[in-house]
């Protein structure tokens, strides 16, 4: 099975399956009851959604290049080992 990751309220590929919302919270201004219909997305886990600690590190980091420019600066070391500690994950 593939994995897609598509903006939300983008137009749907033919072939593509259910959309799973991994966003902590859903749009402004528009009705549950139309989220699928909008495309947005079909099923709503907020619960996969990035963690504010992870959403902060990739707003700091800016775009993928400038966060590629400086990989070992020490104090983005510093924050992503204070992230991994942080951070749970668990499937089932």
């Amino acid at each position: 099975m593939a994995i897609r990751i598509v903006r939300l309220g983008s137009e749907r590929a033919p072939d593509e399956g259910p959309r799973i919302g991994t966003v902590r919270r859903p749009p402004r201004g528009v009705p549950r009851a139309e989220f699928a219909r909008r495309n947005w997305y079909d099923a709503w886990y907020p619960n996969l959604a990035p963690s504010v600690v992870a959403m902060k590190l990739g707003q700091a980091a800016g775009s993928a290049a400038r966060h590629r420019q400086r990989p070992n600066s020490p104090s983005r070391c510093a924050s992503s080992a204070a992230s991994a500690r942080e951070l749970t994950l668990s499937l089932r």
